[in-house]
C-alpha cells in the first residue's frame, strides 16, 4: 500500500472532516455544560422505584429538557441551568406530584467563576500532556518523531471538537477524560509505527526512506486495526445499553478512536516523512 506516495489525498480528507468543526467553533463555538458554565444541582431521595430516565420525562413538562439525572440507589442528583427559588419550588413539586414522597437532601449553584477556573485547568492538562508526551517521544525516539507524533494528536482532538461543535452536543468535565483517553490510544498506537520505524532504520534495510515507512506501516497495519475494532465494539455495546448519563461521553471516545486509528496509519509516518525531508 502506497501511504506515503499517497499522503496528499490523506491530508486533503482530514481537511475536509476539521475545516467544518473550526467554521462551527468561530460561528456557534461549543454547547458548554453545567460545570463550564455554572447552574443547578439537587440531591432529592425518591422512596418509589423509579430510574433517572423517569425523573428526564418529568422534567420536560417544566422545560428542563437539557437537565442531567444521575441515580444511586433511591437518591438522585439532578444537574441543571441556573434556578431561581421558585423554579426550584417549582421543580420540587412537580417531583413530588409525579413520584409521591419525595426528600430533598440539598440544594447548591455552581457559578461561572468555577466554570471559568473548570476551563482553565481543562485546557491546563491537556498543555501539559502533549508537552510531556513531546518530551518523551523525542527522548526515547529523536524530536522528528515527537513532532510527527504530537501532529495527529492535535487532528484527532480538532475532529471530537469539531463534531461537538457541529452537533451542539453538550460539553463537560466527562468529555474532558474523554479527550485525555483519545490522546493516550492515539499516541499509543502512533509509537507503535515510529517503533518499528526505529527498528526497520536499524537494520539498515536497502530501500529508500518511503518504501521503509510503507513497510513499518503495513507490518503494524493488522494489530492497528485490530485494536480499534476490539475498543469500537466495546464503545457501542456502551453507547447501546450503557444509558443517556454516559452517551455523550462515549460518542466522544467512539470519534476519538476511529479518528486515532486513522492518524496514526495515514497521518503520522507521513507527517514524519515530511519532517524529515524539510530537516534534510
Amino acid at each position: 500500500m502506497q501511504i506515503i506516495e499517497k499522503r496528499k489525498w490523506f491530508y486533503i480528507l482530514s481537511l475536509i472532516i476539521i475545516i467544518p468543526g473550526i467554521i462551527s467553533l468561530f460561528l456557534q463555538g461549543l454547547n458548554l455544560g453545567i460545570d463550564f458554565k455554572g447552574g443547578s444541582i439537587l440531591h432529592v431521595r425518591i422512596e418509589q422505584s423509579i430510574s433517572a430516565q423517569d425523573i428526564r420525562v418529568a422534567l420536560k413538562d417544566i422545560n428542563l429538557d437539557n437537565a442531567e439525572v444521575q441515580k444511586s440507589g433511591d437518591e438522585f442528583y439532578i444537574r441543571t441551568a441556573e434556578l431561581n427559588q421558585e423554579e426550584t419550588k417549582e421543580l420540587q413539586s412537580t417531583l413530588a406530584d409525579k413520584f409521591g414522597e419525595t426528600e430533598f437532601l440539598g440544594a447548591e449553584s455552581v457559578g461561572a467563576a468555577i466554570g471559568s477556573e473548570l476551563t482553565r485547568d481543562a485546557l491546563l492538562a491537556l498543555l501539559i500532556a502533549t508537552v510531556l508526551m513531546l518530551i518523551y517521544i523525542t527522548v526515547r525516539f529523536e524530536w522528528t518523531f515527537g513532532v510527527a507524533a504530537i501532529i495527529p494528536i492535535i487532528h484527532n482532538v480538532l475532529i471530537v471538537i469539531g463534531i461537538f461543535s457541529i452537533c451542539q452536543w453538550e460539553i463537560n468535565s466527562s468529555f474532558i477524560a474523554a479527550i485525555l483517553t483519545v490522546i493516550g490510544y492515539s499516541i499509543n498506537d502512533t509509537i507503535i509505527i515510529f517503533d518499528r520505524v526505529r527498528e526497520n532504520m536499524r537494520l539498515r534495510l536497502k530501500v529508500d526512506e518511503t518504501t521503509l515507512l510503507n513497510k513499518s506501516i503495513m507490518q503494524t497495519l493488522n494489530r492497528s486495526i485490530n485494536t480499534v475494532l476490539t475498543s469500537t465494539f466495546a464503545l457501542i455495546a456502551l453507547l447501546l445499553f450503557g444509558g443517556t448519563t454516559i452517551k455523550l461521553f462515549v460518542i466522544a471516545m467512539l470519534i476519538g478512536f476511529v479518528s486515532g486509528a486513522y492518524s496514526s496509519i495515514f497521518i503520522a509516518s507521513p507527517i514524519l516523512y515530511e519532517i524529515k525531508n524539510r530537516a534534510a
